[in-house]
C-alpha cells in the first residue's frame, strides 16, 4: 500500500500538471520574435520583408483588439490577396494564445 500512494499522488496531479498554460515569453521567443522581435517592435530582417507592425506604439496596440490577435495567432494571418504573412502557431492551447496576447500588450510604451 505504502508503495502505491506515490503512484496515486502522481497520476492525479499529472492533469492538474498539463493544465497549466505554457509560459506566453517563451512562446512568444520561440514563435513570435523572428518576425516581430523580442521587444515587439518587429525591426528584424524578417519581420521588415513581412511587414509587421510595431506592437510598442500605443497607436498600433489600441488598432488591434485582443479578439483580432488571438485569430491571428490562432489561425495565421493573409494580407488583402490572400498572401499568407504569419503561419498559425500549432501545438499550443487557447489559454496560451490569450497568454501570449497579454505578454505582447507588455511591449506598449506609454
Amino acid at each position: 500500500m505504502k508503495k502505491l500512494i506515490p503512484l496515486i499522488v502522481a497520476a492525479l496531479a499529472m492533469p492538474v500538471l498539463a493544465a497549466q498554460a505554457a509560459d506566453p515569453k517563451a512562446i512568444y521567443d520561440k514563435e513570435c520574435a523572428k518576425c516581430h522581435g523580442a521587444d515587439g517592435k518587429g525591426d528584424t530582417k524578417m519581420g521588415k520583408k513581412m511587414g509587421a507592425k510595431d506592437y510598442s506604439d500605443p497607436k498600433v496596440q489600441d488598432s488591434v483588439t485582443d479578439e483580432a490577435a488571438f485569430k491571428a495567432i490562432k489561425e495565421g494571418f493573409k494580407d488583402k490577396d490572400g498572401k499568407v504573412l504569419m503561419k498559425p502557431i500549432e501545438g499550443v492551447s487557447d489559454a496560451d494564445i490569450k497568454a501570449v496576447v497579454a505578454y505582447m500588450r507588455k511591449f506598449k510604451k506609454k
